[in-house]
C-alpha cells in the first residue's frame, strides 16, 4: 500500500526540532559512506513559463529507502513549486508514500537555510531581514526560532501585501526595498526568483551575514559578485555551487566555496572567524534532504495513521 501525504498531512505530522535535527545529522553524515550515492539534479526550461527539475536518488546512511522528486516550477503561480516526492523501499523498491512536494521543499530548504544561518551568522544579532517573504523565508524563521535566537525582523517583498502579512505574522515591520533591509538588518535572509542582484558590496556593512536561497537554477541571482567575492562563502555543494548556484555568477573572481556546510558541521573548515568577517550561505538544495524529512514524516504518520492510502497494483 502507498500512503498519500497532502500538505495538511505533512504540516500534522513534521515538526521544526526533528526536521532540524534530521538535516543537521544528514549534513554531517552524508557522503560518508558507499550507501551515499550522490544524488542527481535534472533541469530543464518548458515550452510555457516554467521548469521541471528532478532530483534523484534521495539517498542517505542507514535509511533503507530512497527519494524521486520531480518538481515545476513556474514563478508566477502560487504556489509557485508544485509537483510529488515518491518515497520508495530500499528492499524492493516498493512505492512507499507519494507526499506533496511543495511543502517537503519549504521544510527542508527553509530549515537547512537555518542551520547555516545559525552557524555563520553573528553571535549575537539583534535585527533580522527578509527579503522575500515566502514559504521558504516563513520556514527559515521558524527554524531560527527553534535556535533560540532573539531579534527583530524587517522584511521587504516585492509584492506589497505579503510583506504587510509576513510582518504582521511576525511582529516585524515593512521596507521599501532590499537596500533598506541591508541597512536595517545584521543578519539578512534573501529567498526569492530574482535574475539581478539585489545587493551588492557597497549596500552592506562589515560583520553581516546573508542567507541566499534564490539562486538554485542557472541565472537566478540575489548577490552581486564584488559581495560574493568578498565575503566568506560556504555552500551545500560545491558541484552545483559552480554549474547552477551562486558560483555560476558572471563576472565573479572566485572559482570556489570557502567551505561547505557539511565543512562547517564537522569542524574540518571554520565558518565565521571575526566580528567584522561578512559571511553567506548559499545553498542549492540536495537529494538526500528530502529523503530526510520525508522518511521522518512517512514513519510517523504510519504511526498516527495520518493520509490516505492506495493500492496501485490492485
Amino acid at each position: 500500500m502507498t500512503r498519500v501525504l497532502t500538505r495538511s498531512d505533512l504540516e500534522a505530522v513534521l515538526e521544526p526540532a526533528a526536521c532540524l535535527a534530521a538535516l543537521r545529522d544528514g549534513f554531517r553524515t552524508a557522503g560518508t559512506t558507499a550507501t551515499a550515492v550522490p544524488g542527481r539534479r535534472i533541469r530543464t526550461d518548458l515550452p510555457f513559463p516554467g521548469t521541471a527539475t528532478a532530483l534523484i536518488p534521495g539517498l542517505l546512511p542507514g535509511v533503507d529507502a530512497y527519494t524521486v522528486k520531480v518538481n515545476a516550477k513556474f514563478p508566477a503561480a502560487r504556489p509557485a513549486l508544485r509537483g510529488v516526492i515518491c518515497l520508495h523501499s530500499g528492499a524492493d523498491g516498493e512505492l512507499l508514500a507519494l507526499l506533496d512536494s511543495a511543502t517537503v521543499t519549504a521544510w527542508r530548504t527553509g530549515l537547512a537555510a537555518a542551520l547555516g544561518t545559525a552557524l555563520l551568522a553573528p553571535a549575537a544579532y539583534d535585527v533580522l531581514g527578509v527579503i522575500g517573504a515566502g514559504a521558504q523565508a516563513e520556514l527559515t524563521l521558524r527554524g531560527l526560532t527553534g535556535e533560540h535566537r532573539t531579534r527583530r525582523l524587517v522584511v521587504h517583498d516585492t509584492d506589497a501585501e505579503r510583506a504587510a502579512a509576513f510582518a504582521a505574522r511576525h511582529g516585524g515591520r515593512v521596507l521599501d526595498s532590499a537596500g533598506a533591509v541591508a541597512g536595517a538588518a545584521d543578519t539578512v535572509l534573501l529567498a526569492t526568483w530574482s535574475r539581478t542582484p539585489l545587493l551588492a558590496l557597497g549596500d552592506t556593512r562589515a560583520g553581516q551575514h546573508f542567507t541566499s536561497l534564490g539562486t538554485d537554477e542557472p541565472g537566478k541571482r540575489e548577490l552581486a559578485p564584488d559581495l560574493l567575492d568578498a565575503a566568506l562563502l560556504v555552500v551545500d555543494d560545491e558541484e552545483l555551487a559552480v554549474s547552477m548556484g551562486a558560483l555560476a555568477a558572471p563576472g565573479l573572481a572566485r572559482t570556489t566555496a570557502d567551505a561547505t556546510l557539511t565543512d562547517v558541521l564537522r569542524g574540518t573548515r571554520p565558518g565565521r572567524t571575526s566580528a567584522g568577517q561578512r559571511t553567506v550561505y548559499a545553498p542549492v538544495g540536495l537529494p538526500w534532504q528530502d529523503l530526510a524529512l520525508t522518511w521522518l514524516a512517512w514513519r510517523e504518520a504510519e504511526r498516527r495513521g495520518v493520509g490516505a492510502t492506495i493500492d496501485l497494483l490492485g
